[in-house]
C-alpha cells in the first residue's frame, strides 16, 4: 500500500532514493522493483533486518531487475548519515509528525538531496487528524512512546517546505477507506486492538482483503473519498538547481 505516487516523484530506474523513516519498507521495494537503488533509513533495527531480508528475497526470485541494488542504514532524520546531494528522490512518509523539531528534519532532507531532485513528504491529513485527537488522547501519545506531535494543514505543510528552501508543488490526499476505521478504533479505545470489538474488527478485514485484492470497486470508492477523507496529505517539492547547500558531511 503506497501512499507516495512514483510517477509524480518522478523515480526513474538507476534513482538513488531515500526512504526516510522506512519502517518495514513499502516504498522501498517498491523503488527496488522499478529499477531505483533504494536506502531504507529507519532507527528501528528490526525493521531494518527485515527491510535487508525483503530486498535479499526480491533480488533472489528476480523480482527487481538484474543488477539493481539496495541497502538499509539506521540513522536519524535530525542527523543524516549522507553525504551533500547523495539522492534524486527523497520519500519521508508518515514522518515529520513524529518529530518535534520539523525544521531541522527538513533541513537535513534538503541538505542530502541533489538539486533539482524531487521530495515526497507525506502527512496524516487535517480533517481526519483532527477528528482522531478529539476522540482519543491515547492516539496522540506522548513523543516518548512514538506519538504525534502536531497536525499539519496542507498551508502548514507548504510553508515549513519553502522555509526549509524547498519549492512546493502538486499535492494529493491518500487512503480515503482508512479513515473511518481510525475514527472507528479512536472511538472504542486506540489502545485496543482490531479483533477487541466486532465492528473494528470488520472493518480491518475489510482493508486487509482491499489491499491484497485490490478490487475495482473499492478504488472506485477510495478515489471518491479521497479529496475530503484521505488520510494522508501528499505533497511533492523539488530543490531549485543551482542552490547553494551546506558542505557538511555527515557522520
Amino acid at each position: 500500500m503506497l501512499t507516495a505516487d512514483y510517477e509524480r516523484l518522478g523515480l526513474g530506474p538507476g534513482d538513488m532514493l531515500l526512504d526516510i523513516g522506512a519502517g518495514f519498507g513499502r516504498h522501498a521495494f517498491e523503488a527496488f522493483r522499478r529499477g531505483a537503488t533504494p536506502v531504507a533509513c529507519d532507527l528501528g533495527l528490526e525493521e531494518l533486518v527485515s527491510c535487508r531480508a525483503t530486498f535479499a528475497a526480491m533480488a533472489g526470485s528476480g523480482e527487481a531487475p538484474s543488477g539493481a541494488t539496495a541497502a538499509v542504514v539506521q540513522g536519524s532524520t535530525l542527523s543524516l548519515p549522507f553525504t551533500d546531494g547523495a539522492f534524486d528522490r527523497v520519500i519521508a512518509s508518515e514522518v515529520l509528525e513524529h518529530v518535534v523539531e520539523d525544521g531541522p528534519a527538513l533541513g537535513e532532507l534538503h541538505r542530502v538531496l541533489r538539486p533539482g531532485g524531487t521530495l515526497a513528504v507525506t502527512v496524516p491529513a487535517w480533517l481526519p487528524e483532527t477528528v482522531c485527537w478529539r476522540l482519543d488522547d491515547d492516539y496522540h501519545a506522548p513523543v516518548a512512546v512514538g506519538g504525534h506531535v502536531r497536525i499539519y494543514s496542507r498551508t502548514v505543510l507548504r510553508a515549513r517546505l519553502e522555509a526549509a528552501g524547498f519549492r512546493p508543488g502538486r499535492s494529493h490526499h491518500a487512503h480515503g477507506l482508512h479513515t473511518p476505521y481510525w475514527w472507528l478504533r479512536c472511538a472504542v479505545g486506540v489502545d485496543k486492538g482490531p479483533e477487541d470489538h466486532p465492528l473494528v474488527r470488520a472493518y480491518h478485514r475489510l482493508l486487509v482483503w482491499d489491499i491484497a485484492k485490490g478490487p475495482r470497486t473499492t478504488r472506485l470508492a477510495e478515489r471518491a473519498l479521497n479529496p475530503v477523507l484521505g488520510k494522508s496529505l501528499v505533497m511533492y517539492a523539488t530543490k531549485p538547481v543551482g542552490e547553494r547547500t551546506s558542505t557538511r558531511v555527515a557522520a
